[in-house]
């Protein structure tokens, strides 16, 4: 059964638990120039006893909130072990994107047709992107998942969906030069105090060491909610909504760009965002996101 408990290349350990990005950020700059060298010995010293005790209470501090509230299953609400993760049973109701896929779209394929295989839709209708890669399918589970993410302020998931991203994506992420998140309309910023997006990508350049820039895209008009919409009309929906500041092209121009997103539907918001950084003179764009409707799964 696939259960994706980290990456392929964990990150440096880090104090487990619920609270453990709650940290305490001291700074100890050591010994000053000039001072004797007994002196700098002394100071040496005491940076690294307060650097222990600082580690001490932290945590202590972790393990008191672990102990008083103990992480649960965002999906079910049981116990697990540590947070935030999913318990045995919410796992097996995703659904995997697993290989054989489309090399340009990353939809399943029924058939191994071998190496740099394409889907029919990707021949037919193909994207202004290279290559997408989802984690999962949108089912009724991954939907859950989503929607506590965006709208029930669990942002502190983005490090498990971020790591399921990344089964499917390194080598996307190593190859960019930039990672650029889907953005939200100011207002739309305002209302629910966070781009999800935004999190997923930083999350994604934490973990592969790749530069994230959530503001070398802009969406400049606000788009009404796609859902409901067909594909026509999402497309009609979101053409023009994005842009690259004139200020800020010189960041994109000749660069490899990963686009990252939550959820691909029929794919007209990452076309668009797509093509908006193509017109700014980006070398190539690739697309992850975390889940993807595929026809006939959910």
């Amino acid at each position: 059964m696939w259960i994706p408990l980290a990456p392929a290349d964990p990150p440096p350990a880090e104090p487990s638990g619920r609270f453990a990005s709650m940290r305490a950020e001291v700074a100890f700059e050591g010994p000053a120039r000039g001072l004797p060298a007994g002196l700098r010995g002394a100071a040496g010293a005491l940076s690294a006893a307060l650097s222990r005790v600082v580690a001490a209470i932290r945590q202590a501090f972790v393990s008191a909130f672990d102990s008083a509230l103990p992480p649960t299953c965002p999906l079910c609400r049981r116990r697990v072990q540590a947070g935030p993760g999913l318990c045995q049973p919410c796992w097996s109701r995703l659904v995997p994107i697993e290989r054989p896929w489309c090399e340009r779209l990353g939809t399943p394929m029924t058939y191994d047709l071998g190496p740099g295989a394409l889907s029919a839709a990707a021949v037919a209708d193909p994207p202004p992107y290279v290559r997408a890669r989802a984690a999962v399918c949108y089912t009724e589970a991954a939907a859950e998942l989503v929607g506590a993410f965006k709208y029930a302020d669990r942002s502190d998931l983005a490090p498990l969906l971020a790591a399921m991203m990344l089964r499917v994506s390194k080598d996307l992420a190593l190859e960019a030069d930039v990672l650029v998140p889907v953005p939200l309309h100011r207002f739309r910023l305002f209302s629910r105090r966070y781009n999800q997006s935004a999190l997923l990508a930083a999350e994604l350049g934490r973990r592969t060491g790749r530069p994230h820039r959530p503001r070398l895209l802009v969406r400049r008009r606000p788009t009404p909610r796609q859902v409901g919409l067909s594909r026509e009309g999402r497309l009609a929906n979101v053409k023009g909504a994005f842009a690259v500041p004139k200020s800020l092209r010189r960041h994109v121009k000749g660069r490899r760009v990963l686009l990252v997103d939550d959820v691909v539907t029929t794919g007209a918001t990452v076309e668009a965002a797509t093509r908006a950084l193509l017109r700014a003179g980006a070398a190539s764009v690739d697309v992850v996101a975390f889940a993807r409707v595929v026809p006939g799964v959910g």
